[in-house]
């Protein structure tokens, strides 16, 4: 059983957290080896800054380094400042206060930053997926990760459109992994559709990438956090899979709100941390489940000018459309980039395509600062932000529409879902 505690109704203590770091400490030699941790971006809400200053309070005198990996993905790189906020730490206080801590941005475009652990082969893909795909997978991710004694995940768990819940060896891959497994793992999770896979504990991603975290030969170990508002409710110390389920297990009761019925329109305002569309689409894949037939889905986010500032260029080319537009016409789409495309069903959502028409269950909208011929380039509606009074949703559940403030980590779902909503539906 992890080390560690949570609770539903409050959140942890100092003392508590505290307590729970320095019993972790003392679970692992780190004396005169080199630690390193891997961390979320600034797109992840969780007190990282609280946790690297217990965890370097606890390891520092005894490790030679406590090095610090953040887990992009495909995300942009972090500047300096946006590291030090991450950190919670004013500039210049990381190298005077933290001298034993060097940060480093993952590198997932640069083959020279990656090594291969390992490949997945096309048998153990077929029978994790249940026939789905037949095809190996390459496991490649962050040298960095093998030049250090001890790698230690620090990150929040919450619901997840790719993997279920987020977490775990998902800081891994994709956190620190190469495009092969990035695109695969993802598109994975597109075939089996968000709606059937966010909030299911166990699901043939996770299966996949705990897979390829098995091969590899490191001494690693998680902190997992579950962060509601402005507290930890839970965190948890033990191997990356054993840390996850437990904090996923009380995920899946602090992050999931359950409705008797669907609503006829959404809004769901996207928080800053999410600046492009391919973070806010957050918005869409927690609340896809509770809007009706018909209805619509708008993304709240005047802040947001860009679809994504990494793969944009490759989003206006293909749009946002449901994943039967894709696989009915594999043949020109099959060379785009896996995840990107598993991105663009996660916000479009659930539809169909037969004889050459597309029809989208529902309608999802952008009111951001994205301009509205891109809007409709790319397949999604626009509403001009200015003209959004969230005083129009607010209260009006009895009347169809739900306001959403902060939209993209608690998940909506409905009490007695459909079968396009179940797992294995």
């Amino acid at each position: 059983m992890a080390t560690g505690s949570g609770f539903e109704e409050r959140t942890l203590t100092g003392d508590e957290v505290r307590a729970i770091v320095e019993e972790a400490a003392g679970a692992i030699d780190v004396e005169g080896r080199r630690v390193l941790l891997i961390v979320p971006d600034l797109t992840r809400k969780a007190p990282i800054g609280l946790m690297y200053r217990e965890i370097y309070r606890a390891l520092a005198p005894k490790a030679a380094a406590v090095d610090v990996l953040m887990a992009l993905g495909t995300h942009p790189p972090m500047t300096p400042q946006e590291i030090d906020a991450r950190l919670e730490l004013v500039p210049g206080e990381l190298a005077k206060k933290f001298p034993r801590t060097r940060v480093h941005n993952h590198e997932w475009q640069n083959p020279g930053a990656l090594k291969v652990a390992g490949v997945i082969s096309a048998a153990e893909i077929e029978d994790i997926t249940g026939g789905l795909f037949r095809e190996e997978c390459p496991v490649r991710l962050n040298k960095l990760v093998f030049e250090y004694d001890h790698v230690m995940i620090v990150g929040p768990v919450f619901p997840h459109e790719v993997v279920g819940f987020s977490g775990g060896n998902k800081y891994f891959f994709p956190g620190v992994a190469a495009p092969e497994i990035i695109n695969f793992t993802h598109w994975l999770g597109a075939v089996i559709t968000n709606p059937r896979i966010i909030g299911t504990l166990h699901t043939p991603v996770r299966q996949t990438i705990d897979r390829a975290a098995a091969m590899l030969p490191l001494d690693k170990h998680a902190l997992c956090m579950v962060v509601a508002g402005e507290g930890l409710h839970g965190l948890y110390f033990d191997t990356p899979e054993r840390a996850w389920a437990a904090a996923a297990d009380l995920s899946s009761k602090v992050h999931v709100v359950y409705v008797d019925r669907p609503f006829d329109s959404v809004l769901a305002a996207a928080p800053a941390m999410y600046d492009d569309i391919w973070t806010a689409g957050k918005c869409m894949y927690k609340m896809e489940c509770v809007v009706a037939d018909g209805g619509e889905l708008i993304i709240h986010a005047p802040h947001v000018t860009e679809i994504s500032h990494t793969h944009g260029r490759v989003l206006d080319e293909i749009g946002y459309h449901t994943r039967d537009y894709f696989l009915a016409q594999w043949e020109k789409f099959k060379d785009y980039p896996w995840g990107v495309l598993a991105h663009s069903t996660h916000v479009r959502g659930i539809g169909s395509y037969e004889d050459g028409r597309e029809k989208c269950r529902i309608r999802v909208t952008l009111a951001t600062g994205i301009p509205e011929a891109r809007c409709r380039k790319v397949n999604l509606g626009y509403r001009d932000p200015a003209g959004i009074d969230p005083a129009e949703w607010q209260g009006r559940e009895d009347q169809g529409r739900l306001y959403v403030p902060k939209a993209g980590e608690m998940l909506y779902k409905l009490k007695d879902p459909p079968a396009w909503q179940r797992f294995g539906g």
